[in-house]
């Protein structure tokens, strides 16, 4: 498959593409918040015990996951680590795919622009980028930066993944359609043009860096995919459930965070910027016109939001109990976009290991 053709080069790319920043990152700190040194394989743990979980039901967690095609799988408690764990030959050191879970990476950085003054996501995205979809001129102006984060773009998902002006035609209005498209994409253009840098440079000196991430960012077929090994998407994980603060530095907006991890249209209430929510009333899915009632993960906490990518990536974010839980492998069942029956399975096992 081409993922394990890229794996050379990534693996070359990736070893080049760790943080620029030196100085050590002292120990503790804001709201008891633990954070790992950058530039270290240091991470302090916290034990089972501490956690006051039930240490009997880790294997059956375990077994659970390895049964799932599972390769990593982090739990992380105030920013400790309580459980970490790989599969056959994957390791602390392995890279692997974040799919649509990186789709959250673009929602941040597209925050820290904000923050930054470079754009605001209420401007028409022709304001960045010109003439860039096949709409007629004013359906095309209706299209805000805030659309594309939202996927209401109203732009006809069923001609792909390509986003080339060509392929960009109107279906319905922006804003009044829900609809799981790879035109969100072009918001990485925007925060390049306003920004007057490289999407890769804006992202590695505002996201990656500041916070110890490595990673790369590769363009596989109109979709341009994160890569990284688990700990680095454990470190994104954290640096939100900190509220966007990395040891004291506050790498983007508590206010825009919080934009992006609530309801953020009136048409799929689990559904922020690009994050996915637990505990509303009803949900879509990729994919779907269709509204399903009730809560998209029963199973987990209803103040819960993730990103999920293709063949269950998962980062699961729980605010009330400081957890941040990392899931990457293959699909466990079948291929899906994002949220799957593995979700659901998973979380009755993660509430028996943590009852």
């Amino acid at each position: 498959m081409l993922r394990y053709l890229l794996i050379p080069f990534l693996c070359v790319a990736l070893c080049s593409c760790t943080s620029e920043d030196t100085t050590p990152v002292e120990q503790p700190v804001t709201e008891n918040w633990y954070y790992p040194p950058n530039n270290s394989s240091e991470w302090t743990t916290t034990s089972i015990e501490e956690a006051g979980w039930n240490s009997a039901k880790l294997a059956d967690l375990l077994a659970f996951l390895e049964d799932k095609n599972t390769k990593s799988f982090i739990i992380l408690k105030n920013g400790n680590i309580v459980v970490e764990h790989y599969f056959d030959d994957f390791d602390e050191s392995s890279i692997w795919y974040w799919a649509s879970a990186g789709k959250t990476l673009t929602s941040t950085v597209t925050g820290i622009a904000q923050d930054e003054g470079y754009l605001t996501i209420e401007t028409p995205v022709n304001n960045y980028l010109g003439n860039w979809t096949s709409l007629p001129q004013e359906k095309e102006n209706l299209i805000q930066c805030k659309h594309l984060l939202t996927m209401t773009s109203g732009i006809d998902d069923s001609l792909g993944d390509d986003v080339s002006p060509e392929n960009l035609h109107y279906l319905s209005d922006a804003g009044s359609r829900w609809a799981y498209h790879n035109v969100y994409v072009k918001t990485q253009d925007v925060v390049a043009n306003a920004t007057n840098q490289s999407w890769n440079t804006y992202f590695n000196q505002k996201l990656r860096n500041p916070i110890g991430m490595t990673g790369a960012w590769t363009n596989l077929n109109n979709l341009n995919v994160y890569w990284s090994n688990t700990r680095s998407m454990a470190r994104f994980g954290l640096l939100i459930a900190a509220n966007g603060n990395w040891n004291g530095t506050q790498i983007i907006s508590e206010s825009y965070l919080n934009e992006a991890t609530n309801t953020s249209q009136n048409i799929n209430d689990a559904y922020g910027y690009l994050w996915w929510l637990n505990g509303k009333n009803s949900y879509h899915l990729p994919q779907s016109q269709l509204e399903y009632s009730g809560s998209l993960i029963p199973e987990a906490p209803s103040d819960m939001f993730a990103a999920l990518g293709k063949n269950d990536q998962k980062i699961y974010i729980v605010p009330s109990e400081k957890l941040v839980i990392i899931r990457m492998g293959e699909s466990a069942d079948g291929d899906n976009f994002a949220l799957s029956d593995f979700d659901n399975l998973l979380w009755e096992k993660i509430n028996a290991f943590m009852e």
